[in-house]
C-alpha cells in the first residue's frame, strides 16, 4: 500500500492508503480527525468540506494521492478550543440543531470571511449555497457569519 505524507492542521503525518482513498476517510480513519463528516459521498452536501491551500474542498471527492503537497485544514484546525470567531458565533446564534453539517458550513464560512471580510447577504448566500442543512438553519447561519465578520472573522 502506498505511503503519503500529509500536512494537516500544521502537522505532518505519514499514512498508508490506496491511491484513490478519499481524503475524508484518511482524516477520519487514519488520523482520527472526526470533525469532518461523511454526508453524501458525491460532493453535493458540503458536510465533508475542508480547506486545501485555504480553498474549501470536498474531502469525499479528493483522493489522498492528489493532496500530498497541500496545506490541509480541518474543523479541528480552526482552533483547538472552539474559540474561532465563527465557532463562537455559531454558539451565540444557536445555529446547530442536529449539528451534522456544521463543520462543513463553518469551513466554507471561514474561507468566505478570509476572502470577503465584510460579506453582504448575497455574498454569504452565494458562498454557502453548496452546503446543505437538513434542519434549515440558513438564516441563523447567515446571522452567525455576519456576527463573526463584525468581530473580525478570523484568528
Amino acid at each position: 500500500m502506498p505511503r503519503y505524507t500529509l500536512k494537516v492542521n500544521g502537522q505532518v503525518h505519514t499514512v498508508e492508503a490506496a491511491t484513490d482513498t478519499p481524503l475524508l476517510w484518511v482524516l477520519r480513519d487514519n488520523l482520527d480527525l472526526v470533525g469532518t463528516k461523511f454526508g453524501c459521498g458525491i460532493g453535493q452536501c458540503g458536510a465533508c468540506t475542508v480547506h486545501l491551500n485555504g480553498v474549501p474542498a470536498r474531502s469525499c471527492q479528493s483522493p489522498v494521492s492528489t493532496v500530498t503537497n497541500m496545506e490541509i485544514t480541518t474543523i479541528e484546525g480552526l482552533s483547538t478550543d472552539g474559540s474561532h470567531p465563527l465557532q463562537q458565533a455559531w454558539c451565540d446564534h444557536d445555529v446547530p440543531q442536529c449539528g451534522y453539517c456544521q463543520a462543513g458550513q463553518i469551513m466554507t464560512a471561514a474561507a468566505l470571511l478570509k476572502n470577503s471580510p465584510h460579506p453582504t447577504d448575497d455574498d454569504i448566500d452565494g458562498a454557502m449555497a453548496g452546503n446543505l442543512c437538513r434542519c434549515g438553519t440558513y438564516l441563523r447561519i447567515r446571522s452567525a457569519i455576519k456576527d463573526a465578520a463584525a468581530k473580525g472573522g478570523q484568528k
